[in-house]
């Protein structure tokens, strides 16, 4: 019996993905990468460490990843103080809807902790959440099974109990692997055969996850 969901942020809650994708490509057009929206893709769902170790096996081990990853960053939060960010549709009514239904509800994000918090604070949705897992106290993050295990600790639950809501490939197999159904609402990468066969069902927008419980 599902007791808690536990939401990915970025590209699920928040619309940050489409953003993300145009820092990294501006980024990469002033280094002079033209796949740096390739490159993109691979890291999504993803954490810091993860991330630089995903750079330096594509450009090589004298690439400067992290100057790189600064500066995506930097023009992320240029953006993000100009306009904001926006919710995904739909996510004030699902939230709402678990929560009348008794449902515990959690986030799981590979963002650092700082900047989750800011973002969820911003955009009114904070309350909702009973625990908030973030990249930077795990190791490794998606897909590694790590952040959702520590997520589910973190609510006293099994993963058995717990549902996972993600976006990205990386998502869907971390939530897998540590034993929670996923539930993938595609944002920027459809799921594959594989993600398919992984993710105990896919929906269309966040609508459809209090409709399967």
């Amino acid at each position: 019996m599902i007791k808690a969901v536990i939401f990915d942020m970025d590209g699920v809650l928040l619309d940050t993905e489409s953003l993300c994708f145009e820092c990294w490509r501006r980024a990469g057009n002033e280094r002079g990468l033209d796949d740096a929206d390739e490159a993109y893709r691979l890291c999504i769902g993803s954490n810091t460490n993860d991330t630089m170790d995903i750079l330096h096996k594509r450009y090589g081990s004298a690439f400067d990843a992290w100057g790189f990853y600064a500066r995506t960053g930097e023009l992320f939060h240029i953006v993000e103080a100009e306009q904001g960010l926006a919710l995904m549709p739909y996510v004030t009514e699902c939230l709402t809807a678990l929560k009348e239904a008794g449902y515990r509800l959690a986030v799981a994000s590979s963002t650092r902790s700082e900047a989750v918090h800011r973002q969820l604070s911003a955009a009114g949705i904070i309350g909702y959440f009973e625990t908030i897992t973030c990249g930077d106290t795990v190791k490794h993050s998606k897909p590694a099974p790590d952040i959702y295990l520590k997520a589910c600790e973190s609510l006293h639950l099994a993963p058995e109990d717990c549902l996972a809501v993600e976006d990205s490939p990386n998502g869907v197999r971390s939530a897998s692997v540590a034993g929670l159904r996923c539930v993938m609402v595609p944002d920027q990468i459809q799921p594959s055969e594989e993600i398919r066969a992984l993710a105990w069902k896919v929906v269309e927008d966040v609508r459809g996850v209090a409709g399967l419980l």
